[in-house]
């Protein structure tokens, strides 16, 4: 069964899909069912991976770690998400650019969770 923003990713070609439907169906890639990302917590590495959460008027920035996190071709932050009151707000990070994601959000933000997708260490939330 898949759960609503829930993160699967192929083992094979690394594709990566979010549940924006629940189903009771199986996620498949290349005839194999995709690997459910769990979300990582604070171990070794997450220095560099815990999303930091700033609120500044009507925007929200998510920076990626107390050290910033490397953006190297093999390993770099790829996806920056905040959850705001059950909606999404998403960047996609490219080698090269800052581990930052600002958002634009009016109103009253409410409870804010950030999470980032590493391509070396996986899924980090807040």
């Amino acid at each position: 069964m898949t759960k609503l923003n829930e993160l699967y990713r192929c083992k094979v070609c690394k594709n990566i899909v979010e549940v924006v439907l629940e189903s009771d169906g199986i996620l498949v890639c290349h005839d194999q069912p995709m690997e459910l990302l769990e979300e990582r917590q604070l171990e070794e590495g997450g220095i560099k991976h815990i999303p930091l959460i700033e609120k500044k008027e009507d925007k929200v920035i998510v920076k990626v770690g107390e050290v910033a996190h490397p953006m190297e071709e093999e390993h770099y932050i790829a996806i920056v998400e905040l959850i705001v009151n059950g909606k999404v707000f998403r960047k996609f990070l490219n080698p090269g650019d800052a581990p930052v994601a600002e958002f634009e959000v009016s109103g009253d933000a409410g409870e804010l969770k950030a999470r980032e997708y590493c391509t070396v260490h996986g899924l980090w939330p807040s």
